[in-house]
């Protein structure tokens, strides 16, 4: 099991978290989450049974992580979440 990304980043003037995790080989899953006020307002699931006997399989695994959590980093980033909603109702 590898250890995970945890990342707080500012943008328009919020504060927004990225947390990546590793299932390990019993749940074969890459989650990552991100946090607005601590209400989660996206996340992306990669399964990676079909690998999990690879010789390099904690490479192979990090990587995937890093490129996951990145995504999401910069999808944050370019305004890709810009239409979800504050927990009052007004828009971002």
């Amino acid at each position: 099991m590898n250890l995970g990304f945890n990342q707080n980043i500012n943008y328009g003037g919020e504060v927004y978290h990225v947390q990546t995790e590793d299932g390990g080989t019993r749940n074969p899953v890459i989650t990552t989450l991100l946090f607005k006020g601590g209400v989660i307002i996206a996340s992306k699931r990669t399964e990676y049974s079909d690998i999990i006997k690879s010789d390099k399989l904690d490479t192979v695994v990090k990587d995937i992580m890093r490129q996951q959590h990145t995504e999401m980093r910069d999808k944050l980033l370019s305004g890709g979440f810009a239409q979800v909603k504050k927990a009052d109702g007004e828009k971002t």
